[in-house]
């Protein structure tokens, strides 16, 4: 079920954790002008758009596929309710007013692949234009400090509900 609220775009999040509890980050490709990420904010989580009447775990799996190219995973959790963020005044032009942030529903997946898998820069066969420009593997709990700060709180709540499943 997609979150009822209309000014918040329905979103998933993924964190993808390996064998060894260390969490998929990728490192975000500029997107134009109101992309104004400085680092070391620039990386994050797989996480996309929700599509009408689309289950939120489905949306997960396609949206780590389309930026990762990674498909062999198997759930470990579901976060227990939506998480939700506001967007810059700079950021909200993007979407022309229609949303004031973004509702993510999100997902720990255990990744069962081999990390050849993994291609970010022609992810899901080259349907998708690429999300990051670079990846790597690393622990949840710093995740809040290398994400945008606007994101931060979402983060951190990312991080409570995950912890079992990471390494510390």
């Amino acid at each position: 079920m997609v979150h009822p609220t209309p000014e918040y775009r329905p979103c998933v999040g993924v964190a993808l954790i390996n064998s060894a509890g260390l969490v998929f980050i990728g490192r975000r490709r500029n997107k134009g002008a109101f992309d104004t990420i400085a680092p070391p904010h620039l990386w994050q989580m797989p996480q996309g758009g929700i599509d009408d009447g689309e289950d939120p775990y489905i949306a997960a799996k396609r949206e780590l596929f389309e930026e990762t190219n990674v498909s062999n995973t198997e759930l470990l959790a579901e976060a227990p309710r939506w998480l939700t963020y506001d967007l810059p005044s700079e950021a909200t032009q993007r979407w022309k007013g229609k949303y004031r942030g973004q509702t993510q529903r999100w997902f720990a997946l255990r990744f069962t692949g081999n990390e050849s898998e993994i291609n970010i820069h022609n992810p899901a066969g080259g349907a998708h234009k690429p999300e990051f420009d670079e990846w790597r593997w690393e622990k949840l709990a710093n995740l809040p400090n290398l994400i945008v700060p606007f994101k931060r709180r979402v983060y951190e709540q990312v991080v409570i509900a995950f912890a079992d499943f990471a390494a510390r």
